[in-house]
């Protein structure tokens, strides 16, 4: 026979669900003011659509009815262009703090979305060949407990596990509880030596990333812009987090693609305005942030014949923020004809995304070469830190 809870046991258990549901970050003071956030975008970016290279001689006729006309593109340096639905970074760019790093590819060469993006993700050669992240060994070549790292969204993705604990935040789907409800938790905890600390360094958090506004997070496109108004909130405080990584999804365009509008022109215009309000939210802090969104693979070359495009190799990194060395377009172009083409329909990779994340992480976060050649990513010593990328 189970014996009644009493009134006090019942009242514990519903008290800790609900401060369970809360938040939760555990930030150690970190040296130096820089920030960097990572966006993964899940899917595939098509690239070629998103930093067009209107310049090409074969891009209107490789890319058949998903060209963009250069009156519909927006223009960069007389060669690239940005899709009509990034304004906002073409205003960065503008600013010279945008920045287009194309061509560019992982060292992963087949075309299995969950492959591309362990390989992304773990900072090795091979797909599965770590089971932690080369964000996640970031942090511990900073000093492990003297940084402190973010991830936003409902799972830490493996960019950021290992070790290193590292803070988790997402939006909660549940209504919200009144601030009268808080109080009366607050004080019910206030003697307890572990629900006491816990519920108040989740109180801490939720005040950090601001209120919702009442607001749901959303879905898809939208929810980013929520999630990225939030991180750039937690990002700016004085005792936040350093380093963060967001993800976005929906870029596996396979059909029905579009140009000006469509489904890709869409989830561009997503990334577009929360990348703007990540900026707005970190306000002061954004002159020392530098942020990088990067995709498992880009896509064919040319349409396929549901009006999509299909997996492909290399696609565009792209760059923004106050501490970017911007207004450019960085790529070693291998050109569109068929002959320049990798395996004869996929843009052909020039320069390792490696390149581009070890020198951000050299530059911007001063992290040393030997700890990015061995631990970081492992035996990388042929993919140089390409400079260059972040002011000084």
């Amino acid at each position: 026979m189970n014996a009644m809870p009493s009134r006090r046991t019942v009242l514990k258990s519903f008290a800790a669900a609900a401060a369970l549901s809360l938040p939760r970050l555990s930030l150690a003071q970190v040296p130096g003011a820089h920030r960097f956030v990572l966006v993964v975008l899940r899917g595939g970016l098509d690239g070629l659509a998103a930093v067009p290279p209107v310049g090409d001689p074969q891009y209107g006729a490789r890319r058949g009815a998903l060209a963009l006309s250069a009156n519909e593109a927006l223009p960069l340096d007389g060669f690239f262009a940005l899709h009509p639905s990034l304004e906002k970074l073409h205003a960065a760019y503008a600013r010279g703090e945008m920045l287009a790093i194309h061509a560019t590819a992982s060292p992963y060469r087949n075309r299995s979305h969950f492959d591309g993006q362990d390989l992304l993700e773990n900072g090795t050669t091979r797909p599965h060949a770590a089971t932690d992240g080369w964000l996640n060994r970031t942090v511990a070549a900073l000093g492990g407990s003297g940084a402190a790292a973010l991830a936003v969204g409902q799972t830490v993705p493996l960019v950021l596990r290992g070790d290193i604990a590292v803070a988790n935040w997402a939006p909660s789907v549940l209504p919200t509880p009144d601030e009268a409800f808080f109080e009366r938790l607050g004080d019910l905890y206030s003697n307890d030596p572990v629900f006491g600390p816990a519920f108040a360094e989740a109180m801490r958090t939720q005040d950090m990333g601001g209120a919702m506004d009442g607001r749901r997070p959303g879905r898809g496109a939208a929810a980013f812009g929520t999630m990225a108004t939030v991180a750039g909130r937690m990002l700016s405080e004085p005792s936040g987090p350093r380093l963060a990584v967001m993800e976005m999804g929906g870029w596996d365009t396979h059909a029905n693609q579009g140009t000006v509008r469509g489904r890709l022109a869409n989830n561009l215009a997503g990334l577009d305005a929360g990348l703007d309000k990540l900026r707005l939210a970190l306000g002061s802090a954004w002159p020392e942030t530098v942020v990088v969104a990067v995709t498992e693979f880009g896509r064919t070359a040319a349409a396929n014949g549901t009006g999509g495009t299909d997996h492909g190799t290399a696609g565009v990194a792209l760059m923004v923020g106050g501490g970017v060395r911007g207004g450019r377009v960085v790529a070693d172009w291998p050109g569109l004809a068929s002959g320049d083409l990798h395996e004869g329909r996929d843009l052909r990779p020039t320069l390792d995304l490696r390149s581009v994340f070890k020198g951000i992480l050299a530059d911007h976060l001063s992290v040393g070469n030997a700890a990015l050649d061995r631990s970081v990513f492992p035996d990388s010593g042929g993919a140089r830190p390409m400079p260059g990328l972040v002011l000084p």
